[in-house]
């Protein structure tokens, strides 16, 4: 029966039903902690415990999901194109806030993880937290970190964000869109722009730009910021 199972239809139809269940668990409880994506996972990751699937047989068979994700980012280039003049107008603002949000990140994690007693390694794994997962590995591996270790962190920190973020931005009073908007995709990478996308199109388009110039500016000073940490403190 497993063999049976061991081909691509079956797995794509497994992700997507997940996910349709998912969301319509949320839908039915209104629960922001139900979160589609986590649901999802839970799901998948018990079927594959349940059945004894080896976790590299559904993601081969399920690369066809895997292939999807880059048109989709595309697909975030069209509300982007439409807030263009906005965005344009906001645009040292955003160079600024994101340059000062990406060095506060990256700072802030790495000196709540080592204040913690953890390994080096960990330390560093923690740094890229904010930005989508290709990026965030690749930043890893050149800083010494766990790459691994960094995605379980990256998934982990955006489905935080896209399930909590817009409340705790709602609790410290943080009304305007447009910094609503920028700063889950700063902090929180696709999942967040996702969640801002199921708001309105003007929430996902400064979203996207968060996630975007977030990503650069790490992919850039996260390296620089270790070493030049590694020159005060003992990691």
């Amino acid at each position: 029966m497993i063999a049976a199972l061991d081909n691509p239809m079956f797995f794509i139809a497994l992700t997507v039903g997940a996910y349709w269940l998912g969301t319509i668990i949320q839908k039915k409880t209104q629960l922001v902690f139900l979160n589609p994506i986590l649901l999802a996972m839970l799901f998948i990751i018990g079927f594959l415990m349940l059945t004894g699937i080896d976790y590299e047989v559904y993601h081969v068979n399920s690369e066809f999901i895997n292939m999807l994700l880059q048109p989709a980012i595309v697909c975030l280039a069209v509300p982007l194109y439409r807030q263009f003049k906005r965005i344009k107008q906001q645009a040292w603002l955003i160079v600024m806030s994101s340059f000062l949000g990406c060095v506060t990140g990256i700072i802030s994690v790495v000196l709540i993880a080592w204040s913690m007693g953890a390994p080096k390694e960990v330390v560093f794994s923690m740094a890229p937290k904010s930005v989508t997962t290709p990026i965030a590995m690749d930043v890893s591996r050149v800083i010494g970190g766990i790459p691994s270790l960094t995605a379980g962190v990256v998934i982990f920190v955006g489905i935080f964000g896209a399930m909590f973020g817009y409340l705790i931005m709602k609790l410290f009073k943080v009304n305007n869109p447009i910094s609503q908007g920028f700063s889950i995709g700063m902090a929180s990478h696709a999942l967040g722009t996702s969640k801002s996308m199921e708001i309105s199109p003007s929430f996902g388009a400064f979203s996207t730009v968060g996630l975007i110039v977030n990503g650069i500016l790490t992919a850039i000073l996260a390296p620089v910021i270790i070493q030049v940490l590694s020159y005060f403190i003992d990691f």
